[in-house]
């Protein structure tokens, strides 16, 4: 009879702590240990988790890693990186799914939450706009430029041009501080006012300019800016 390896009944009784008491009764490193059986089914995934964790920090911040960032880590290969990048992409659609085609004023916390998903642990500067309808209704999700890891072009034109093509009646915009501090720059504030001025002359709004990061999130409009 085959010896089954030593991890093969860690991975059963992980199995069913997971099934019976659900992703709470797991700690981030043992929920990684599950999600990297599917992709290394024969071999102890342990220390590879540990070492992820080590090197990232937290299981969200291994997930929204770059491939380039797991790559160099010893053992993930692909089929790691395709693992810990599709839960990523289906947990930032889960996200989307609960605020596409509702009103953003009551589903903003779902809204912030999802905004953070997707750019708050971005390593680069990236600028996004959300366009609304006359309902308030999130009708598009567009990332429009992104740039450096303190800086990213934006251009007013182009931003009021797509809102008039995807017939927006409202924007809220908004960009991601890599460096963990949201608090705006002079700059973010002169760019949001010429953005908020060239769509006020065509009817339409700016709602809102958000900046996220991993540790939070900044209104432009709290701020009394817009």
């Amino acid at each position: 009879m085959t010896k089954l390896p030593d991890h093969a009944g860690h991975r059963q009784r992980l199995r069913n702590r997971f099934l019976q008491g659900g992703p709470d009764a797991l700690p981030d490193y043992e929920l990684l240990e599950l999600l990297l059986f599917q992709a290394q089914p024969r071999r102890d995934t342990k220390p590879l988790a540990k070492e992820l964790l080590k090197r990232f920090g937290s299981f969200a911040d291994v997930i929204s890693a770059a491939p380039a960032e797991l790559s160099e880590i010893s053992g993930a290969g692909d089929g790691v990186i395709t693992a810990l990048k599709t839960v990523q992409v289906a947990a930032l659609r889960m996200a989307r799914d609960e605020i596409m085609n509702k009103p953003v004023i009551s589903n903003w916390q779902r809204l912030m939450d999802y905004c953070r998903m997707s750019m708050g642990r971005n390593k680069v500067e990236s600028f996004r706009i959300l366009f609304l309808n006359h309902r308030n209704e999130l009708i598009a999700d567009e990332e429009q430029q992104h740039g450096t890891v303190d800086h990213t072009p934006v251009y007013p034109r182009e931003v009021v041009k797509r809102a008039l093509e995807l017939h927006a009646t409202a924007m809220i915009m908004v960009h991601n501080h890599p460096s963990g501090d949201p608090s705006p720059s002079k700059a973010d504030i002169a760019m949001t006012k010429e953005v908020r001025d060239a769509a006020e002359k065509l009817g339409i709004e700016l709602h809102d300019h958000v900046i996220v990061s991993k540790s939070g999130s900044t209104s432009f409009k709290d701020l009394g800016v817009i």
